[in-house]
């Protein structure tokens, strides 16, 4: 079986630190134990590639230029027929498989054309995101070309029930929901470090993580339960310096460590220094549509996880079980949840180890591309 992987988003280096990247690379990992032959084509190629992708064939796609934002959306277009020329030049192809980015719709096209089975991961609404985060210059062409993807996917996967219905309200028909998943074996689960209490975050600090909450709740904690406790951000952003600002105010920044961005191979080291792990997420600041990395990550780590009561976060987190939920938006419910974990080693242990056992089961990559080539008509080669 041969297989193209398409991911023409410049906003995503293919081999590196992102929670994106990470989707991409266990992806490519999860193929390519399915497959004979695994292409991959991306205009982020720079960093170096993992070992154990080496079999993989990576071609660069056009970089996209810097500047104008009108400029910078038309190369995107562009792009699209730099794509099909690629994909002509690989065939035959038995599956054409892209992560869904803004402008493009060349590689479902290619395979509706040439009649090649194809599936489009959609991981978000990249239309509204795009408008309310960043620039959209030209959202008369994006809409354009996010619906001519849509339509030409032969099935489309996303990742929750809120991004399949932002896919067929712009034209996709067969959508199927695969939730995100985790590399267990990347994840050995680590006895509990040892004192003082970690409270941690794996992420980039962007505005849809309510790290504020967090930082918040952890106040709370180090006032009224344990004046010794810590708290470790894995992962850098651009809301770095308001996050240190709201340390500074409770007085709190020699209690904290940012890393900065960790690569993937560092992410478990990190997590196993936490005593409990947070996704913390708000209910008001925008529409909640997310399946996060970090919570599978979390839970194959055997880390006691505290997560927001949002969107399918309570469908994955059985609280008492494997984890503990919280209201969103509220300090004081996450900081009782935090409290809860700091006074009970053994509840941490209970919640972890039974939370491990849940994603190895359910939430794991190789199963998520078994689901991707069933959706696509196809039988695996091989199943390790």
């Amino acid at each position: 079986m041969r297989i193209a992987y398409v991911c023409a988003d410049p906003g995503i280096p293919a081999f590196g630190a992102k929670g994106a990247s990470v989707h991409i690379q266990e992806m490519l990992r999860a193929l390519l134990a399915r497959c004979t032959e695994l292409v991959f084509l991306s205009p982020r190629l720079a960093d170096p590639v993992p070992a154990d992708l080496a079999a993989v064939q990576c071609i660069a796609l056009p970089a996209a230029p810097k500047g104008a934002a009108a400029t910078r959306e038309r190369r995107l277009l562009a792009t699209n027929t730099s794509v099909a020329r690629l994909l002509d030049s690989l065939a035959p192809l038995d599956l054409v498989y892209e992560r869904h980015a803004l402008f493009a719709h060349g590689a479902m096209e290619w395979a509706l054309a040439h009649d090649v089975p194809s599936v489009l991961e959609v991981n978000a609404p990249l239309l509204a995101e795009q408008a309310r985060h960043r620039t959209l210059a030209l959202p008369a062409e994006a809409q354009a070309s996010t619906r001519r993807a849509m339509v030409a996917a032969r099935a489309v996967s996303a990742v929750t029930s809120e991004v399949a219905n932002y896919a067929r309200d712009h034209g996709a028909r067969r959508v199927h929901v695969i939730a995100n998943a985790v590399n267990p074996d990347r994840f050995p689960p680590h006895e509990q470090p040892a004192e003082p209490f970690t409270v941690g975050f794996l992420g980039t600090l962007k505005p849809w993580h309510d790290v504020p909450t967090l930082i918040d709740a952890f106040a709370r904690l180090r006032a009224r339960h344990n004046a010794t406790a810590r708290l470790l951000l894995v992962g850098d952003g651009p809301e770095r310096s308001s996050l240190e600002a709201r340390l500074a105010a409770h007085d709190l920044t020699a209690a904290a460590e940012f890393t900065g961005a960790v690569m993937p191979a560092e992410v478990p080291g990190q997590l196993a220094r936490m005593h409990a792990a947070v996704v913390p997420y708000s209910a008001t600041a925008q529409p909640f549509y997310f399946s996060p990395l970090k919570l599978y990550e979390y839970m194959a780590a055997a880390r006691p996880v505290v997560a927001s009561r949002v969107g399918h976060l309570a469908e994955i987190v059985a609280h008492g079980r494997t984890g503990l939920l919280c209201a969103p938006d509220d300090p004081a419910d996450m900081a009782r949840a935090l409290a809860r974990l700091n006074a009970d080693a053994d509840l941490r242990a209970r919640l972890g180890a039974t939370a491990r056992r849940q994603v190895v089961r359910q939430h794991n990559w190789h199963d998520v591309a078994g689901q991707v080539l069933e959706i696509a008509g196809l039988t695996p080669v091989h199943v390790p």
